[in-house]
This record gives structure tokens, sequence and C-alpha cells, in this order.
């Protein structure tokens, strides 16, 4: 219990309560801490947000599935991340994407109750969940616009320059697939591959299996 209580002290929202106040929210079954397994699905679209959730290690992804089966990679979230925070007080409390583990993963769930109490009960954590809420509109909102308004050629190239910053190299190693980067930029596998030959022969990358080359920008 101690360790576990440690961990969730040093989440977001959470260092503005004592180690008495978490060990009994704890005790009520008020906050729980729950694993997801690789690839697991943890929310359906049209699924109900009963709580909030605080990620303490791992990874997820949000994604929107059309008819077609496409998939289009809205959002990942990783340690300290929070889900639900904006949805778990709207009049319409559904999820409307598929959130999935791409990491064995470990939350921290704490129920609409205990958040109202919370909210009421500590100023301070109010003003934190009111900005978390806001900052995760606007950032939903960013990507939103970018991912509508760049070409595929503008996001692969943004991709890879971050990849060669990160990696330090000029050689990026690929460590996805390109199905699993043709769903993060929202395209069919064959639309990536086509947009990847156009951009080599123009002059702009090189690439092989297991590497891509910025030649120029």
């Amino acid at each position: 219990m101690e360790n576990i209580i440690d961990q969730i002290q040093v989440l977001p929202l959470m260092g503005v309560f004592a180690r008495e106040e978490i060990e009994g929210f704890l005790r009520s079954g008020e906050f729980r801490v729950v694993t997801h397994k690789k690839n697991e699905v943890v929310h359906l679209e049209g699924e109900t947000c009963t709580k909030l959730e605080i990620l303490m290690s791992g990874e997820v992804v949000v994604d929107r599935i059309d008819e077609d089966g496409n998939i289009l990679s809205i959002s990942r979230f990783r340690e300290e991340d929070v889900l639900g925070g904006p949805l778990l007080f709207s009049s319409d409390p559904n999820y409307i994407l598929t959130v999935s583990a791409v990491l064995d993963t470990t939350m921290l769930e704490i129920t609409k109750k205990c958040i109202f109490e919370m909210c009421f009960s500590n100023q301070r954590f109010l003003e934190m969940y009111l900005q978390m809420i806001s900052n995760h509109a606007s950032l939903l909102g960013n990507k939103l616009k970018n991912h509508v308004e760049r070409s595929l050629r503008e996001k692969v190239l943004d991709f890879l320059q971050v990849q060669a910053h990160r990696q330090g190299v000029e050689r990026i190693e690929l460590k996805e697939s390109k199905k699993a980067l043709a769903e993060r930029f929202g395209v069919q596998r064959t639309s990536l591959s086509r947009e990847l030959k156009k951009m080599k022969d123009d002059g702009l990358i090189d690439y092989d299996v297991k590497w891509i080359q910025i030649l120029r920008r």
C-alpha cells in the first residue's frame, strides 16, 4: 500500500492531497489501480465514461475507425497523462473514439463521485482539474486541425525530422511497421507506400526496409 501511495502522490492532480487522504480513497474504493495488457481495448466507441483515469505507466492510443475499417490515430497518452477529464461531466459522456493500450499499462481510476467531492473540498485541485480540461480540449482541436490541413508529405517529413532528432542520426531506424505508420498518419498502407516512393523519386528521402533518411526538406 505504501508503494502505491508513493506512486499516486507524484501524479498530476494528486500532489495536493495528503497520504492519509489518498489511503482513505483507496480503502473506500473511490481510487482503484488497474492494469491493461498490450493491445487490450480500454474503451470502446460509444462506451459511457464513468471515471477519470491517470496513467501511472505504459501508453494508450485514441483511434477513430471509419466505416471502411481505416484507422486514424488521434492522440497518444503516456505516463502522467489523464483520460476522461473533459468527458466525465459532459451531458453526453460517451466515448466517440476507441482507446487501446499500446503497451502494458497501469492506471489510477477515480470515480465521478470522488472527483466531484474533491473539486468541492479542495480549491487547488479544482483549479488544476479545470486547467487540465482546457488544455486537453485545445490540444485535441489543434491535432485535428493540423491533420486536416497538412498533406501526407508534410506529415511524413515532420515525423522523420522528430525521429532524426530523437535518435541523433541522419539515417532513421524504423521502429514501426508501414501499417503502423499509415495508421499514425490516418491513411491506408498503400497510400503511404505510394507517397514514400514519390518522395524518393523527388530526391527528398532515401529508404530501405529498416531505415529512412531525409535528403532535403
